[in-house]
């Protein structure tokens, strides 16, 4: 797959960082809509938004927005930021999915274009991308939670047109490059990034991961996995080529690998296990994948779908501290899966069935208090001393 060019790139910046601006505004607006900041609920508030502001609180708080003991008020910074990620992320992903032909109408279960969709939208008497969003949400349930208050919520009317036209605006080649995602949350980050280093004030949990996301070049990331995975092969398979190309792996006048054999490596592909321990958005589990499934075809006699299998439940480990990257890194990886070329040259699509993904979030606050971690293990039970021990030195 090719990677993004450079004017698409800017075209993609730009359109993020606008649309970060605008889902932030109207998620602002949706949740003192909702009184999630204030005291009480309104008066005119029904049964069912005052439930949904109580679900929005909890998550707030989840995030780490504090409330006023005193006064009952609530801050809503980490929930505004929240539900304007989601809210946007979910329709770039629809349109993603579609570009792929991989999104898939619930009840016939088979892969619809945008116009289809469009169609549909309008049976139901709704908008395209409102209904491409709930049908992205329905395939990809590890990202987009069902019962995410922060989805229930809507934002307002002209902020949610605002975003399709944002989203309609990119260009096709965007959705068919390697690295777009990568870019997308680097550039979601761009705002967030430079008024963290303009302030010259000290970098804690909140700011640490918008300065620290940095997207590696798809070159940058070849040449470290053919040095490496690569020159494991070469130096395992001596008398069979390699599956891939490996352009940017480096060779000593006998031909042996720059790198080294890397003897302390497993003999077989079964037992190799990769992990990247800041993932970001997938990059590396990506293209490792994309070297993986081939050669675990070849060295094993696999077949695709059963190569993209065993590479995603065996060898491949993404560890990450800010959870949005992580969403990012496993849609990323789940793509590629989908995209992976059969037998036939046809993608093998999506599908219910398939390993979970071994990426998680290592960044999330512990804001439970002892007692109630204790609730859950109590007694002098060994996890509870482990609790115990873990607590006292956070």
């Amino acid at each position: 797959m090719p990677s993004l060019a450079s004017d698409l790139r800017k075209t993609l910046e730009a359109t993020v960082v606008k649309a970060r601006d605008k889902a932030e505004s109207g998620a602002r607006d949706a949740l003192t809509a909702l009184a999630v900041d204030a005291s009480e609920p309104f008066g005119s508030m029904s049964e069912e938004e005052r439930k949904l502001r109580n679900r929005l609180r909890a998550r707030g708080r989840q995030l780490g927005d504090q409330r006023d003991p005193q006064k009952g008020t609530q801050s809503i910074e980490r929930l505004v930021r929240e539900m304007a990620y989601e809210h946007w992320h979910r329709m770039l992903f629809a349109r993603f999915l579609a570009e792929n032909q991989l999104l898939i109408e619930p009840s016939s279960g088979v892969a619809i274009s945008l116009d289809e969709c469009e169609e549909l939208a309008t049976e139901e008497g709704t908008d395209l991308w409102g209904l491409a969003a709930q049908y992205a949400q329905s395939m990809l349930p590890q990202i987009f939670r069902t019962d995410d208050p922060v989805l229930a919520a809507k934002l307002p009317l002209e902020i949610r047109q605002q975003l399709q036209g944002l989203v309609e605006g990119l260009a096709e080649d965007v959705f068919a490059a390697s690295d777009s995602l990568g870019w997308v949350y680097q550039f979601w980050q761009t705002l967030e990034k430079d008024r963290v280093n303009q302030s010259e004030t000290k970098i804690g949990a909140d700011e640490l991961p918008a300065v620290t996301q940095l997207f590696t070049e798809p070159y940058m990331v070849d040449f470290l996995l053919h040095n490496s995975l690569g020159a494991w092969w070469v130096s395992r398979h001596p008398d069979k080529p390699c599956p891939v190309e490996l352009s940017y792996l480096r060779t000593l006048e006998d031909g042996t690998p720059a790198a080294g054999k890397f003897e302390g490596w497993p003999g077989t592909l079964k037992d190799f296990t990769l992990l990247d321990p800041c993932c970001g958005s997938g990059h590396f589990l990506v293209a490792a994948f994309l070297m993986l499934v081939p050669m675990r075809m070849e060295s094993e006699g696999l077949d695709s779908k059963d190569a993209v299998d065993a590479v995603l439940a065996e060898n491949l480990y993404g560890l990450e501290i800010d959870p949005r990257c992580v969403e990012i890194a496993v849609f990323a990886l789940a793509l590629a899966a989908w995209r992976f070329p059969c037998i036939e040259g046809k993608p093998l699509g999506a599908r219910k069935h398939m390993p979970a993904l071994n990426i998680a979030c290592c960044g999330l606050r512990v804001s439970t208090s002892l007692g109630q971690w204790q609730a859950i293990a109590p007694g002098t039970s060994p996890t509870a001393e482990r609790i115990r021990l873990g607590l006292a030195q956070m």
